[in-house]
């Protein structure tokens, strides 16, 4: 990837922090899709919902945000840079020669975030394009059948891959006022909902992330850590492009980015305790706080920002799976495979071979 010295964007400037928004917080962005529901369908949906168990989860979520993205990745991980580079195997370049076993993490921190850029992309879109079932006039087209959304997030995803070969340079500028956009809706809908129930501000107190724990409302224990650590999923992108923002402009955004995604948590929150006792939601099977706590009026909005976040977060993860292998194949990590130069954008980049095996796993996934 290039590097924000050559980019021109290493210095705070308004072009550094759209580019910053659109490129850096594509992933982490979009886990208010996912993460609430996570947590309902885990511990058993709404009838299950007590106020010291949202309480517990919003808590848990805050610390997780504060502790693993802000304090290890924005406070320490960014001053790891070399000569201005982030990412794993930037990492590994500082320290590969302490020792030749380091290697063996550097692969694995590698493979994993290969792993994120094949499986992420179904996961987002499918979060996104759910809420069409919400819509009157779709369910009167297409009915309830998860067949359909199934069907329209492969034809997205294969779309997405299909135009990596020409390049997403006219794409990309775009990203960072979609995502200025987006994190503004998150922020927006949060606290409709949450000024409705100040007193879930409580759950700043990190006691309630350590209560519901051993909570006997909390029916998954501490595995319930597993669907909560999925806010901090795509942190690593803070560090990984580091050398194509520049640290200065992730310092700025963050503190923005951190705000709206805590106020959208807080405010489905709010909304969950506010249906728990509604026969009307009581009915109702898979429900996703994200959606259902956007007032109707702006439903078809939320779901056409929702969905180009979706797509925004599944192309960082794509291009970076792309510099990713290029950068193991420097380092002699990775087989040689062909590469391409799309476009006139410095730094970006396309395999073939990547890009193939990205969209079979994307789609395989999805219909598994």
């Amino acid at each position: 990837m290039i590097s924000s010295k050559q980019s021109g964007i290493s210095r705070l400037t308004l072009g550094g922090i759209l580019v910053t928004l659109g490129v850096v917080y594509g992933d982490i962005g979009t886990s208010p899709l996912y993460v609430m529901r996570s947590v309902l369908q885990g511990n058993g949906g709404l009838e299950n919902i007590s106020e010291n168990f949202i309480l517990g989860t919003l808590s848990l979520v805050f610390w997780t945000i504060t502790i693993l993205t802000t304090i290890k990745y924005v406070f320490i991980t960014l001053k790891a840079d070399n000569k201005g580079e982030g990412g794993i195997f930037s990492l590994f370049t500082l320290v590969r020669n302490q020792a030749k076993w380091l290697v063996i993490p550097a692969m694995i921190g590698g493979s994993a975030l290969l792993a994120d850029g094949m499986l992420t992309p179904a996961v987002t879109v499918t979060s996104a394009v759910e809420g069409l079932k919400l819509l009157p006039v779709f369910k009167d087209l297409f009915g309830n059948n998860q067949g359909n959304i199934v069907i329209l997030v492969i034809i997205i995803i294969c779309i997405l891959f299909f135009i990596q070969h020409s390049g997403t340079e006219f794409i990309g500028k775009l990203f960072g006022p979609i995502m200025f956009l987006w994190f503004s809706s998150l922020a927006v809908f949060g606290i409709i909902n949450l000024a409705g129930n100040l007193s879930l501000l409580r759950a700043l107190s990190p006691y309630y992330a350590i209560a519901v724990l051993f909570s006997d409302d909390n029916k998954l224990g501490f595995f319930i850590l597993g669907s909560i650590f999925l806010c901090s999923t795509g942190a690593e992108a803070l560090y990984s492009d580091l050398g194509h923002v520049g640290r200065k402009n992730i310092y700025f955004t963050w503190p923005f980015v951190k705000l709206s995604l805590l106020l959208n948590y807080f405010g489905q929150g709010a909304w969950i305790l506010s249906a728990k006792n509604s026969p009307t939601h009581a009915i109702l099977g898979d429900i996703n706080p994200f959606y259902q706590m956007i007032p109707s009026g702006f439903l078809v909005y939320g779901i056409i920002i929702s969905t180009f976040a979706a797509i925004i977060a599944s192309q960082a993860l794509i291009s970076g799976s792309f510099t990713l292998v290029s950068e193991a194949i420097k380092l002699n990590l990775f087989p040689k495979l062909h590469t391409l130069y799309p476009s006139s954008l410095k730094g970006q980049l396309y395999i073939p071979a990547i890009n193939r095996i990205l969209c079979v796993v994307c789609v395989s996934y999805r219909i598994y």
